[in-house]
């Protein structure tokens, strides 16, 4: 990273954009692309980080695209509560684009034409640095690598064994976060909690390991010195309200998936008890098909969705029913990745 000032000032008079205004960088491989950070601000650098440092370097191809992430944090003189007039428009430039906004702005901005992305963040938006990092810098992220590579993006989570992958989807309350966390634990390759972005022509799969969000109902199926080290984390709060403890898994030696996964199967959680039947109950192609459309709606309307649907028909698809542990369902997952491909 290179060392600067903490802020750094633009000439308004001559460089009214900042165009010319050095900036701190920072590069990190990510999703399959290069991606280059670039902001007026030391502390907005720390957050891209610690959400994205340390992490495994994927590569969906051999040649993969350069993007630029462009931080801007908004300045101007302190707020005031009572103005007689609104605040001044600041100038802003990177990403291709020319604009102005106002201290108090947020905003994201993307041109996968030109594979950059301009980021605005408000001082007080530094005070919520867990919304500042998901909110905005994950979200320019994710959408420009999705955009500019062709992913498919899934609401998902993604565990592997020896290269290959299983993609796990269910709706809030099938426990998908408690069997992420015993597959974490048993040591499957961790791939993503909630965010798998997918090649639809190979089914190679990447994502962010970079924490898992665990809520305080799942540490009861752990044991006591495991829970004890998850409630040191920090806890997050969500705007719905929810809170989970923030577990950081660049540390504590979990095994995170060291390269994209070729996906295998799918499965999709359910609530219901398995009873005295397998946990797994295998799907339909028809069926498999009304349950992706149903839990991927975002993706079944981008133009990837053909291509990505035809290649995941040919795979296993099932039902993960509940068993009297969570750790069963993670042996139900290993049995399947140990499977041979058909």
């Amino acid at each position: 990273m290179t060392r600067k000032n903490q802020r750094i000032i633009p000439d308004l008079y001559a460089d009214p954009f900042g165009e010319r205004t050095p900036m701190l960088r920072e590069h990190l491989q990510l999703l399959g692309a290069r991606i280059q950070f670039e902001s007026n601000s030391r502390q907005l650098l720390h957050l891209v980080e610690s959400a994205y440092g340390g992490l495994p370097r994927h590569r969906l191809s051999d040649a993969g695209p350069r993007l630029t992430v462009r931080l801007q944090l908004m300045s101007g003189g302190p707020s005031r509560s009572r103005r007689l007039e609104p605040p001044p428009l600041n100038m802003i430039s990177g990403g291709g684009f020319l604009g102005g906004a106002t201290r108090g702005s947020n905003f994201v901005v993307l041109s996968p034409q030109e594979r950059s992305a301009l980021v605005g963040i408000s001082p007080q938006m530094l005070r919520f640095p867990y919304h500042t990092r998901y909110e905005l810098i994950e979200f320019a992220v994710f959408s420009l690598a999705q955009r500019v590579q062709g992913l498919v993006s899934l609401h998902a989570a993604c565990v592997g064994l020896g290269g290959r992958g299983v993609l796990m989807m269910g709706p809030s309350g099938a426990g998908k976060s408690t069997v992420a966390l015993q597959c974490l634990l048993q040591g499957l390759d961790f791939l993503s909690e909630d965010a798998v972005f997918v090649a639809p022509n190979s089914l190679l799969a990447t994502g962010i390991a970079n924490y898992l969000h665990v809520p305080a109902n799942s540490l009861r199926w752990i044991k006591r010195e495991e829970a004890a080290a998850i409630r040191r984390s920090p806890v997050i709060r969500r705007r719905s309200g929810v809170k989970k403890f923030e577990l950081n898994l660049r540390r504590g030696g979990y095994q995170l998936a060291p390269a994209p996964l070729h996906i295998s199967a799918v499965v999709f959680l359910s609530s219901n008890s398995a009873g005295t039947d397998p946990l797994l109950r295998p799907l339909s192609k028809s069926k498999l098909l009304v349950k992706l459309a149903k839990a991927q709606a975002y993706a079944a309307n981008q133009p990837e969705w053909p291509i990505f649907k035809r290649g995941v028909c040919r795979l296993d698809a099932f039902e993960l029913r509940r068993g009297l542990h969570p750790i069963e369902a993670v042996e139900a997952l290993r049995a399947l990745l140990d499977r041979r491909p058909r």
